[in-house]
């Protein structure tokens, strides 16, 4: 059994993003589902914190199921997931705008939530909730501003993602769909609840009853997974097999010469692949 590196021999909970981590759009990326059952062998607890909202947690069960990786739906901490615990503390039962897919639709649902189409007749509306919504028009984007504009809603944002890994490079992610309800409301969210907000990670924590310093964050965003991990104060490692390269982090590393300003996006570890995390 092939043993971690030094500097994370004493971990035993690993946050994994998804998209760009564990494979890009619908393939795995090479070796991953061993390096995952190498991590379980070791009694180290696998977790998955992602900003896409679009599936549901059980459909991403069955996603790495057939990628050869077993896991369970607590396993997975999805910023539709995270938004639906947070808005249900702020209002129960409330009546939600989504821009987004089936699984940000089901978390609210399955939580009490009302989800209203666009079009329909209501005279108030507690939230507008958006994420990557790959059918996103100009009828929904056109209620989503009336909505907040005229019925009282707040904006939510899942995540601020610009961009999504695919197979073969990159497709807009769900900042596309938020920048365009705050260009037309002239409103920010009321909160981003995915990365870099660490909300997933605090509630990972809290759950599974870890400590920080006996966790890491593997991701392949610097401006999502990374700081959402220096948030949290956890270990961060960030992979180059997904959006972010070696480039960027020398840019990062020569700003720091002159500013302190974006320190927060370095991460502990940086690796060309998941395989660099053993001896």
């Amino acid at each position: 059994m092939r043993e971690l590196i030094n500097d994370l021999k004493e971990i035993k909970l690993v946050i994994f993003d998804l998209d760009g981590v564990i494979y890009r759009g619908k393939n795995l990326i090479p070796n991953v589902d061993k390096i995952i059952q190498e991590l379980k062998d070791q009694s180290i607890k696998v977790v998955y914190n992602t900003n896409n909202s679009t599936i549901t947690r059980k459909m991403y069960v069955e996603r790495l199921e057939k990628l050869g990786i077993k896991s369970v739906i607590s396993d997975f901490y999805t910023s539709a997931s995270i938004t639906t615990v947070e808005i249900t503390k702020m209002k129960k039962k409330s009546t939600i705008f989504i821009i987004g897919e089936i699984g940000l639709k089901t978390e609210l649902e399955n939580c009490g939530h009302v989800i209203i189409e666009e079009g329909d007749i209501t005279n108030h509306v507690d939230f507008v909730v958006v994420g990557l919504d790959r059918n996103f028009n100009y009828n929904k984007l056109s209620f989503a501003q009336k909505c907040i504009l005229e019925k009282g809603a707040e904006f939510i944002a899942t995540n601020s993602d610009t961009t999504l890994p695919v197979e073969k490079g990159l497709k807009p992610g769900a900042g596309v769909m938020v920048n365009a309800v705050m260009t037309c409301t002239n409103k920010e969210p009321k909160i981003i609840y995915g990365k870099p907000n660490p909300f997933g990670i605090t509630k990972i924590l809290e759950e599974n009853r870890i400590q920080r310093e006996y966790t890491c964050m593997i991701g392949d965003r610097l401006n999502t997974d990374i700081l959402a991990g220096n948030r949290a104060g956890i270990k961060t490692i960030v992979v180059l097999t997904g959006v972010t390269t070696e480039e960027d982090i020398d840019i990062i590393k020569n700003q720091l010469i002159n500013s302190e300003k974006n320190r927060e996006l370095l991460p502990f570890l940086v690796i060309n692949e998941l395989e660099d995390i053993f001896i």
